[in-house]
C-alpha cells in the first residue's frame, strides 16, 4: 500500500563528515526504513484504545526485540502526523557505510538538530 507523500521539510547539518536529513516525506522515509530492513513500530506499553503510542523505527537485530510492536505504515504516518514529527535521519555513516541512524522529532524543532527529540523522548540510534 502506498503511503501518503507530505512535503519535505528542512535539508541537512553536517556533524563530522557525516551528513544528517531531516523530512516529513511518507515516501521518502517508508523508503529509507525498507532499504535497511526496517518496519513502522509502536514502544510496548504506550497508547491503546485506536492510538499507536510511541512511534520508532525497528531494525532486525537492535534493540527493540521484546519492546516494541510492528504496526503499518498508515498507522504510523497517521500518528507521525498527528504529532507533527520529522524523521531526522543519515544515509552514510562517517565512514561512508550504510547508517541506519535515525530519531523522531517534532517539526518545529526539526532546523534545530540540537534540541531533543520533544515531548516523548522519541528517537532511535542504530
Amino acid at each position: 500500500m502506498p503511503a501518503r507523500k507530505k512535503s519535505s521539510s528542512a535539508g541537512s547539518s553536517s556533524s563530522g563528515s557525516a551528513t544528517s536529513n531531516t523530512t516529513t516525506d511518507h515516501e521518502a522515509i517508508r523508503k529509507w526504513a525498507e532499504e535497511r530492513g526496517g518496519k513502522p513500530s509502536c514502544v510496548l506499553g504506550t497508547g491503546g484504545g485506536g492510538d499507536a503510542g510511541i512511534l520508532r523505527i525497528d531494525f532486525p537485530g537492535y534493540s527493540g526485540e521484546g519492546k516494541l510492536k510492528e504496526i503499518s505504515w498508515d498507522e504510523f504516518f497517521e500518528k507521525f502526523d498527528e504529532e507533527g514529527l520529522a524523521l531526522l535521519y543519515q544515509e552514510k555513516t562517517k565512514d561512508g557505510e550504510q547508517s541506519n541512524f535515525n530519531k523522531l522529532v517534532n517539526r518545529e524543532d526539526s532546523s534545530d538538530k540540537k534540541k531533543s527529540a520533544g515531548r516523548h523522548g522519541r528517537g532511535g540510534s542504530r
